[in-house]
This record gives structure tokens, C-alpha cells and sequence, in this order.
């Protein structure tokens, strides 16, 4: 047992050592730094760029220039209730067991209750919680997106931690990260 817990953290260690060092080497990292950026004036994503939504290495980077929080929205909602209810039944079973053959054919008969128990869920009036009409959002807008000086003011969805980080940055400083989403 201790064996094979050894082999695999060897595996898991030799893994991800290779995974990491497999990726580097390369001048070029994949991502577009045209005169265009890949953007246009309106600051939203272009085809040519991924949307980092989907993509997990699509990072991006530029001078931090504002940040802002969205608080979740909520509403107060109705809804059908529904409870379990259950029936019990009952039902006779009739068993029967047979020795000898011919005329000395012996059956036996004798009967068992098997009891049964049967759920559902069923309406039962409504109600009341709260729904989330806009989920919570953390946003942080880049100038010279991508080292382009032409593509200012974009703004990106980012997890909590960047958005902290990005806090106790001070404006302009340059920021390295991978965007949630596109726009705010």
C-alpha cells in the first residue's frame, strides 16, 4: 500500500516538472503583438484573439488603469414548494413448493405480506427566496493593452485575487494576468 502511494507522488512530481518545462524554449509565446493587438478602438475582443473565457492560457497584459466592483443583484423570488409524500401498501404474495411426481404430487401453499413504500415529490403551495438576477463581478480596466499604446480603457472580468491585487497596485503600474471574461 505505502508502495504505491511512493510511485504515485514520483509520477505526479515527474508530471508536473515535465509539463512546466516542456511548455518554455520558445522566443515566441503564442500571442499576438501586431501594431493592432488583436483589438479594435472599442476595446472588445477581435476574432483574431481568443476569448479568454474559453481558453485557459489566454493572459493579458497592459497598464492598470481603474478597477471596479459589481455587487450580485438579487430579488426576492416565488417558487412551487414541494414536499415527499410517501404511501405504504401492502400486498398478499401467494408461494408455492411442489415435491413427488405423478399421483404423489405434494404442493404446498402458503402466503407472505410484502410491504412497499412509494415517494414522490408533490406540489404543496409556493415559496419565497432569493434569486440572483446579476451574479457578483470584479473588473479591471488595462491601457496599452498588450504593450499596444493605441488600446486604452479595456476592461476585463478577473477572480477575486486579482482584483485585490490590483487594489494595491497604483495606476499605471503594469499588470500581468488571465482575464474571467471580456467587458464589465
Amino acid at each position: 500500500m505505502f508502495k504505491r502511494l511512493v510511485t504515485a507522488a514520483v509520477t505526479a512530481v515527474l508530471i508536473a516538472g515535465l509539463g512546466a518545462c516542456g511548455s518554455g524554449g520558445d522566443a515566441h509565446d503564442g500571442t499576438d503583438h501586431s501594431a493592432d493587438g488583436g483589438r479594435n478602438s472599442g476595446g472588445v475582443a477581435d476574432e483574431s484573439r481568443p476569448d479568454p473565457a474559453t481558453t485557459t492560457d489566454a493572459s493579458v497584459f497592459g497598464l492598470r488603469d481603474e478597477v471596479r466592483h459589481l455587487a450580485a443583484r438579487t430579488t426576492r423570488a416565488t417558487r412551487p414548494r414541494t414536499t415527499r409524500k410517501c404511501t405504504s401498501t401492502t400486498r398478499r404474495v401467494k408461494h408455492t413448493t411442489s415435491t413427488g411426481s405423478g399421483t404423489k404430487r405434494h404442493t404446498r401453499t402458503w402466503y407472505s405480506t410484502e410491504q412497499s413504500r412509494n415517494c414522490k415529490q408533490v406540489r404543496s403551495g409556493t415559496e419565497t427566496y432569493t434569486r440572483v438576477v446579476r451574479p457578483e463581478h470584479w473588473c479591471v480596466s488595462l491601457d496599452d493593452l498588450d504593450g499596444d499604446a493605441t488600446q486604452d480603457d479595456v476592461w476585463f472580468q478577473v477572480g477575486r485575487t486579482t482584483y485585490d491585487a490590483a487594489i494595491g497596485t497604483d495606476r499605471h503600474t503594469r499588470m500581468d494576468f488571465t482575464p474571467k471574461g471580456n467587458g464589465c
